[in-house]
């Protein structure tokens, strides 16, 4: 069994825990602690996996990544199904196709996205559908 957690790291990944299985959940600290997932961080990841890929040490399987501003502050998550690897691989999608799937699956964790969402569903604080 390939080292998963070395071949991230090697990536240039700040892994904080790797758990193998179905789904592979990959935790690691962002160099990035903004308002949003850097998206090299995730690229980088995924580049790490893909390698293991063509070097037979490892089988896609769902991969989970949960990012971390700091330890026990998540920024927020994203995934890769197995078969968006093995499309990639066998060229039935790009490599810009594949990036453009993971990208959708992000989700910002962030309190401030939240505070965000809201005033956006309802941009002007006086105005209310409740009667009264």
């Amino acid at each position: 069994m390939v080292d998963v957690e070395a071949e991230l790291r090697s990536s240039g990944v700040s892994i904080e825990s790797v758990e193998s299985g179905d789904p592979l959940s990959v935790v690691y600290l962002t160099a990035h602690p903004g308002r949003e997932i850097d998206q090299g961080e995730i690229g980088r990841t995924l580049s790490g996996l893909i390698d293991l890929i063509e070097a037979d040490q490892w089988e896609p399987v769902r991969v989970e990544g949960t990012v971390l501003r700091a330890p026990g502050d998540q920024l927020g998550t994203w995934y890769a199904e197995a078969e968006w690897f093995r499309a990639l691989l066998r060229y039935e999608i790009t490599e810009t196709e594949f990036s453009t799937q993971v990208l959708e699956t992000v989700n910002h964790d962030s309190p401030d996205s939240e505070e965000d969402a809201q005033a956006e569903s309802n941009p002007d604080p006086d105005s209310s559908d409740s009667e009264e």
